[in-house]
């Protein structure tokens, strides 16, 4: 399940992943999102808050995961990752290039800072 959060005032959503990802939860995610983009024309950021990322159900969560990033990333100005895993400073490596948002990646106890960053954006 993927609980989304939008913090309209400060155009910032905030999405925490809580078990494998399915299609369903990007579904989720565009429906809360994309009516604040079209109104307000971006978001200050996303906040991927999560202590680990679990993965992905099956390739058809993993795919559209990829057609959420392609739809969304020149719409948000930075995208925060707030956890403990390490392996998002390589995503983070691969991503870069394909992303129009500037990166960054805070401790999972920065939350408060990540929101920060993304504000000041």
């Amino acid at each position: 399940m993927l609980h989304v959060t939008l913090d309209k005032e400060n155009a910032i959503a905030i999405l925490e992943p809580d078990g494998a990802l399915g299609k369903e939860d990007f579904d989720h995610a565009v429906k809360v999102i994309d009516p604040f983009i079209e109104a307000e024309g971006n978001l200050n950021g996303i906040i991927i808050y999560t202590k680990s990322f679990p993965g992905w159900k099956d390739f058809a969560a993993l795919s559209r995961h990829f057609t959420f990033i392609k739809n969304h990333h020149e719409k948000i100005k930075r995208l925060a990752f707030v956890t403990d895993t390490s392996v998002i400073e390589y995503t983070k490596a691969i991503a870069a290039p394909f992303i129009k948002a500037e990166l960054k990646v805070f401790d999972y106890e920065q939350l408060d800072a990540a929101k920060k960053w993304v504000r000041e954006g």
